[in-house]
């Protein structure tokens, strides 16, 4: 497999929300705003990657018969360090994200990345790997953040300089000065009612992409 559909497959066609719907608790839980579905989506790409790499590395020495209880082994010690680290480093962030942390463990993704990928390929291709999934499951949380908080708030990563650290401080928006909000968008309801329209607008434009790639395919090359 190419690095490019690596890459492709990570952002968009196995995307692990919209295509996989993969860890859709803390998709849903944590993204009452962009900052948490930021902070969220960074500390499970760092899981990915780490454990894609250590798993891909031992891969050779892992009995078939016990691996996924390994594979599990590994990912919770690696979920422990960074839960260890948020609270450190970024307490206000792990104070919001809270047990959805810890529950990185059980996150399928993961799982099915180091049995499905890192556990047949090399270190290099299994850390794009990690990242790739990470980096899309970022984009899906943030995204879903981004417009809830919008929606409910009118702003855009607020707090960023609390949860993330003052570096992330541009990122903090006013979108719609003065705006009381529609409540609806920060509870659960709103959750499931953004990723539902996400969800079916991927649809479309996967089917739209399709089509138009099979008129291409079918107009004759002229010399």
């Amino acid at each position: 497999m190419t690095y490019a559909r690596i890459t492709k497959d990570g952002l968009w066609d196995n995307n692990v929300v919209f295509a996989q719907m993969l860890a859709l608790c803390p998709t849903l839980a944590v993204t009452g705003s962009a900052t948490n579905g930021l902070g969220m989506g960074l500390a499970t790409t760092a899981v990915l990657v780490a454990s894609n790499v250590l798993i891909s590395a031992l891969r050779q020495f892992i009995s078939a018969e016990v691996r996924i209880p390994v594979y599990v082994v590994f990912i919770a010690t690696l979920v422990t360090l960074v839960d260890m680290i948020l609270n450190a480093w970024a307490h206000d962030l792990y104070k919001v994200l809270g047990l959805f942390i810890a529950l990185i463990v059980v996150n399928c993704a993961i799982l099915g990345r180091a049995e499905s990928f890192a556990s047949k390929n090399a270190m290099l291709p299994s850390a794009v790997d990690g990242f790739m999934m990470g980096l899309g499951f970022t984009f899906a949380l943030t995204l879903i953040g981004g417009i809830r908080e919008a929606l409910g708030s009118g702003t855009l990563f607020a707090q960023a300089h609390l949860m993330l650290g003052s570096s992330f401080a541009f990122l903090e928006t006013t979108l719609i000065p003065h705006y009381k909000g529609y409540l609806l968008m920060i509870l659960p309801p709103g959750g499931f009612l953004v990723v539902g329209f996400l969800l079916a607008g991927k649809r479309v434009l996967d089917r739209h992409l399709a089509a138009r790639a099979a008129v291409v395919e079918a107009v004759p090359v002229t010399a």
